[in-house]
């Protein structure tokens, strides 16, 4: 892979680092521009299509009409996410969404390690289904955005506006770390704009159909994945790169 953190000093070393904007979007626009205009045509959006990305892809039409996003598509995402990015296309015609999908099938996969991986090891699900395929779209890609919010869980409470990213050699931009959860929805209501029908069936955070369920009464986004384990991300955004 790449590396491209050389290009990390030449962004992001200063200008965000301490900055507490007090504009609509918290930064969000500022944040979304400046990657634009620093990397342009070459940034990635990896987008699972939840609230926040919703979010962060009308906001990216503002900017880059014909922005690349990629959705992870691992094959067993509900039938409301796929409906939803098939509207979204709708919506925003001009955008460059791809469906990025593993190189095993979930036939192949079941040959090589067993029916229903993501019962009995989901890391190493989550590594063939989603790091990998990432791995492959971030390839040369010098920075990738993100929807991370500091306030979904305490994994991602220290999260910056840009973050240099070991796992992808890339630098990752996140735009909405100053968001609450009541920020996004507002956003999405005043825009009206499209958003999965899961949230509202108590689905704060939206993945794969087996280690997705819905929460009721927790200040954890995050608490409806991978019940049962010890683990509340696929490793996309852990520190350094996993192995398989």
């Amino acid at each position: 892979m790449t590396n491209n953190l050389a290009t990390y000093s030449n962004f992001a070393g200063d200008p965000f680092k301490d900055w507490h904007p007090t504009d609509e979007t918290k930064g969000a626009s500022t944040i979304v521009q400046s990657a634009y205009d620093s990397f342009g045509s070459s940034v990635v959006y990896a987008c699972s299509f939840g609230a926040e990305g919703i979010v962060l892809i009308d906001l990216i039409s503002k900017v880059k009409e014909d922005a690349e996003i990629v959705f992870l598509d691992t094959g067993i995402h509900f039938q409301e996410t796929y409906d939803l990015i098939d509207k979204v296309k709708e919506r925003y015609p001009t955008l460059n969404i791809h469906l990025k999908k593993p190189e095993l099938t979930l036939e192949e996969q079941a040959e090589e390690h067993g029916s229903a991986l993501w019962k009995r090891d989901p890391n190493q699900c989550c590594y063939i289904r989603k790091i990998k395929p990432l791995e492959e779209a971030l390839s040369g890609v010098p920075a990738w955005i993100s929807g991370l919010r500091r306030e979904q869980s305490a994994s991602r409470k220290e999260t910056d506006f840009i973050n240099k990213d070991e796992k992808f050699k890339s630098i990752k931009v996140c735009p909405l770390i100053h968001w609450t959860w009541d920020d996004v929805w507002s956003y999405i209501r005043l825009n009206d704009l499209d958003y999965n029908e899961l949230h509202d069936q108590g689905y704060p955070s939206i993945g794969c159909i087996p280690c997705t369920f819905p929460v009721n009464d927790s200040d954890d986004s995050r608490a409806g994945r991978w019940v049962g384990f010890n683990k509340t991300e696929c490793g996309l955004h852990a520190p350094g790169k996993d192995s398989n």
